[in-house]
């Protein structure tokens, strides 16, 4: 990264590694936030690791691709934990060659503190960074003191982390919500009602599975007979499915036969502009839901997992909400189903206030809108507050 007045010290080596497509464009915007400090402080800043296409196109050359990580469930996972563990040996060989200032482990925890466990077990030396921690707090609290062991420090996103985290002895910086960042890209909505031929008048849900090849798997059959029963009674309903390209062909054969005039479109621009196109969606809980708020479209949240995956995991959680949005206030802001409630049936139901009824749609904005800003925006964005706890991390 090109820095300004050079101070003449020597660069920093930052190794970013992301998991999946969430974590890929959390450390896209990472690698803007160190270009721009690169810049103010007159000092070069190599980045290096694994990314996606996002990271890539921000300059990353990922030492491997995505794929082989952005995995999630037990049938999913077990057949794959050969490839994914030469994955986390690649990235440990890799960073003990390199002997970065910092490594920075973003999102996936299940694969990418695999690396750093292995980092510390094989140099004590190299510091790790956590951006941002796994959820631990909403589930088996005491891994955050194992985290201890081999985590120097977290970039914490929600205000209340922070104080959590420190009780543990980890180190922690808040440097807010960095998905707020986006929220100038949620434009385009007329454009692209116009570029796909899609009636200003018709209805357009958007409907998001999930970004890994097991949810789409699960998810996207309940949410195709949702859509199935809403277009029995709407009968102008349009279906738009933004999508990536390593599930987009599980998302293909999952919409054959789809009840609707249905827009199967991929990359960020796409997306972002379908959601600002479109009246309501339908999303799988995650990152994408947080996106849906910024463009300020209303939504119902649904996610279903293989059986034994979610009876090993549904005792061990200790909130209400999945979504973030309702876990910032509180209440269920955004409806929500989960298993055995995500069913056609519910979730059609669910969706049908949004399409029809003004007031009902007026008071999930104004919900989006107050859970937005208790989780904070200011003149200088969390992915500038980011790279400058970044920097001054690895330059300890």
């Amino acid at each position: 990264m090109n820095a300004g007045e050079d101070n003449g010290l020597p660069p920093l080596t930052i190794m970013l590694v992301a998991g999946e497509p969430s974590g890929d464009q959390l450390g896209a915007q990472l690698i803007g936030g160190l270009k721009a400090v690169s810049f103010k402080i007159g000092r070069e800043i190599r980045v290096v690791g694994v990314g996606g296409d996002a990271m890539t196109s921000a300059g990353l050359d990922s030492i491997f691709p995505l794929d082989a990580t952005s995995v999630m469930g037990i049938r999913e996972v077990v057949p794959r934990i050969p490839e994914i563990l030469r994955h986390v040996q690649q990235a440990v060989q890799f960073a003990l060659k390199q002997r970065p200032d910092l490594v920075v482990l973003i999102d996936s925890p299940d694969f990418t503190h695999r690396i750093a466990k292995g980092l510390k077990r094989a140099d004590r030396t190299l510091r790790t960074a956590n951006y941002p921690p796994p959820q631990v707090w909403a589930s088996r609290a005491y891994r955050a003191r194992k985290m201890a062991r081999y985590m120097d420090a977290v970039l914490a996103i929600l205000p209340f982390e922070a104080k959590f985290f420190e009780r543990f002895g980890i180190e922690t910086h808040f440097v807010g919500f960095p998905i707020i960042e986006r929220k100038a890209h949620m434009v385009g909505g007329a454009a692209f009602r116009e570029r796909h031929a899609i009636n200003p008048d018709a209805k357009l849900l958007a409907v998001l599975p999930g970004s890994r090849r097991n949810e789409v798997r699960f998810i996207l059959p309940p949410f195709k007979g949702a859509v199935e029963a809403l277009a029995r009674e709407i009968t102008n309903l349009v279906t738009v499915i933004p999508t990536i390209g390593h599930v987009g062909e599980a998302v293909q054969k999952g919409a054959a036969d789809w009840p609707t005039p249905l827009h199967i479109v991929q990359g960020e621009d796409e997306k972002y502009s379908a959601f600002d196109a479109a009246d309501v969606a339908l999303a799988a809980s995650g990152t994408v839901t947080s996106e849906l708020a910024l463009a300020r479209t209303p939504m119902v949240v649904g996610y279903r997992t293989g059986w034994l995956t979610y009876a090993l995991g549904r005792p061990l959680l200790s909130v209400k909400f999945i979504t973030l949005i309702n876990l910032v206030l509180g209440r269920e802001a955004i409806p929500e189903f989960l298993q055995a409630d995500c069913t056609p049936q519910k979730i059609a139901e669910a969706i049908r206030p949004y399409l029809n009824n003004s007031e009902t749609r007026a008071l999930q904005i104004s919900a989006m809108d107050e859970a937005l800003a208790a989780l904070g925006e200011s003149d200088e964005s969390p992915s500038m507050r980011a790279a400058r706890a970044v920097v001054d991390l690895a330059s300890r």
